[in-house]
């Protein structure tokens, strides 16, 4: 699986005399299994990729092919569902149902692909178990801290057996050991599911276990790095 982006475009007020342009003309290709940040200034166009890449918004010109499908083409009742069996969404502030539990949470978007109860329900407990909220499982979101709840959000996302993640700084008010913690799970999910992630980021605690670290500026790539993990240095892509 890989996502292909060509010639994307967002353009905010586009008939008006003060147009905005988020995102100008970016090509990327990102491949299964990877763990991408992208970083950049407020305003440089970050959010509004992920927001494309996941079918939230639509761009005003290019295309995004995930596994073949080009999601830019879809009407926006097959997008919804094309959305909820491949892309799984971390948000900034969590977006849980506060009057479900941590596992009801969990279940919820499995139960909308039509799995069965037990399918859910035995999903659900292993991904909280993973996220180390095996303990927590009957908690409704107000009786979590941030740090719990983010790990349900996590969960959450990956419950459907999505062919990535997409997160939105999804470490912003956490502290120093809740976001080490987090980016352990991630990590570790993302080698057991072979799930993509692709985080937008100011965070450099992200930025430093990321595989591979795209620079946004005024709505352009303008630096795409591989990280070297295991020499613990970087080089850029083609050196």
């Amino acid at each position: 699986m890989s996502i292909r982006i060509e010639n994307l475009t967002k353009i905010y007020n586009p008939d008006t005399d003060f147009p905005v342009t988020a995102v100008n003309n970016v090509a990327l290709q990102v491949d299964q299994g990877e763990f991408v940040a992208v970083m950049g200034p407020s305003g440089s166009g970050k959010t509004t990729l992920l927001n494309m890449l996941g079918g939230i918004d639509r761009p005003y010109e290019g295309s995004v092919t995930i596994d073949g499908t080009d999601i830019t083409k879809l009407t926006d009742k097959e997008l919804i569902g094309f959305r909820r069996d491949n892309i799984g969404f971390i948000f900034q502030d969590f977006s849980l149902l506060p009057v479900l539990t941590a596992i009801e949470n969990v279940e919820f978007v499995m139960q909308l692909q039509g799995r069965s109860r037990a399918e859910c329900e035995a999903r659900a407990t292993e991904l909280l178990n993973d996220v180390g909220l095996g303990d927590r499982l009957g908690n409704v979101p107000g009786k979590l801290s941030g740090g719990q709840q983010q790990r349900v959000a996590v969960a959450r996302a990956l419950a459907p057996k999505p062919k990535f993640v997409l997160a939105d700084e999804p470490t912003a008010n956490l502290d120093a050991q809740t976001t080490f913690g987090l980016l352990d799970i991630m990590q570790q999910l993302n080698e057991k599911e072979g799930t993509t992630f692709i985080f937008s980021t100011h965070d450099p605690r992200v930025i430093e276990r990321a595989k591979r670290v795209i620079v946004f500026e005024d709505g352009k790539v303008a630096e795409d790095t591989v990280q070297q993990t295991e020499a613990g240095g970087r080089r850029t892509e083609g050196q």
